[in-house]
């Protein structure tokens, strides 16, 4: 099969490797859409020691099954399916538990590192356990069920975070998945979300999917803007999609006493917390990892048009033109957020 390898860091090649092996309770995917992570983008660079050469990148993916393991129960070859990026064990205690991101056996598809290796979906086909399968509505195009992942993660993050009616959001990172959150935010029944970035373009995202307002973090003193618009006490919630010290310190400060702090970006291995401010506010803080079982949910808000994914979608690109594309999402080119490759 023909595959887009990251052969040394920095450098691909498009070229013939051996089809993946398909064990008994796998299924063999001929891939339709991959779509490029930004966590691929920082790996081809050997930044996160997390896609160390050489490597087949790709975790965000839709296809077809082309075979199936004689233990696949449920799923059909010809069957339209999306995948969870983590392959879980099933056996551990929190797999039990049905915390399946915390798996203490995970392995996330298209990662090496020293811990294991796990070639990913920028190929003709991939090979991964039934048991992380999602059958693609009818009404989902394989691009589209490529965003999946993304969604998941967002909506997970909402999931982790005590939300009521008429609650007031604030999302501090208006990237991909800050965008994604304030949708599902909007869908929950937030009375106001309010966004926070340095990209006036992302700000004007978040309006039209829904925030009520956008503050522009390097113009504007966003605490105090946000308590204005609470009648000063400050919002129910806030989302960190950053992870940086001055972002995580924002969302703790923009929140009302005994409000709730969700923290997805993790940019800095540590950061600094205002520690007598939590506790003297009672302010609860909760970390989301990934997604735990989001997928079924997040194809529907697709399907049912809750949640706009195609706004992402920059390009749509040849798998042998992959390269370029890595080279252009490296440079950060003005524009682009979500490019899908097709072998």
């Amino acid at each position: 099969m023909k595959a887009l390898v990251l052969k040394e860091y920095m450098k691909f090649s498009y070229e013939d490797v051996p089809d993946p092996e398909v064990g008994d309770d796998d299924v063999l995917i001929r891939v339709k859409a991959c779509s490029i992570c930004g966590s691929d983008v920082h790996g081809m660079d050997g930044s996160t020691g997390r896609r160390i050469p050489p490597i087949i990148m790709g975790h965000e993916a839709s296809g077809v099954i082309e075979k199936k393991g004689k233990n696949v129960e449920g799923f059909n070859v010809g069957d339209h399916v999306t995948f969870d990026s983590t392959v879980y064990c099933g056996k551990c205690y929190f797999c039990k538990m049905g915390k399946i991101n915390l798996c203490d056996n995970r392995r996330v598809l298209g990662v090496s590192c020293e811990e294991y290796h796990r070639d990913g979906a920028f190929a003709e086909y991939v090979s991964v356990p039934y048991r992380i399968l999602y059958k693609i509505p009818d009404d989902v195009s394989f691009e589209r069920a490529a965003m999946v992942e993304p969604l998941s993660i967002a909506l997970h993050a909402v999931n982790r975070t005590p939300i009521s009616l008429g609650d007031i959001a604030v999302v501090i990172g208006s990237g991909m998945i800050g965008l994604l959150i304030i949708q599902v935010l909007v869908t929950a029944g937030c009375s106001k979300v309010i966004a926070v970035d340095i990209d006036q373009n992302k700000l004007d995202m978040a309006r039209n999917f829904g925030a009520f307002t956008g503050l522009k973090a390097d113009t504007v003193n966003v605490e105090k803007e946000v308590f204005e618009l609470t009648d000063g006490r400050g919002a129910d919630v806030a989302f960190e999609v950053v992870g940086i010290n001055s972002t995580v310190n924002t969302a703790v400060n923009c929140v009302r006493k005994g409000g709730f702090v969700t923290l997805v970006g993790n940019l800095s291995p540590e950061v600094k917390l205002p520690l007598q401010k939590v506790v003297t506010r009672e302010i609860s803080i909760n970390g989301s990892c990934a997604s735990s079982g989001e997928y079924d949910r997040c194809l529907d808000m697709i399907s049912s048009g809750k949640v706009n994914v195609d706004a992402f979608i920059s390009a749509v690109a040849p798998l042998s033109e992959g390269a370029l594309w890595f080279e252009k999402l490296y440079k950060a080119e003005p524009g682009l957020m979500k490019v899908i490759l097709k072998p």
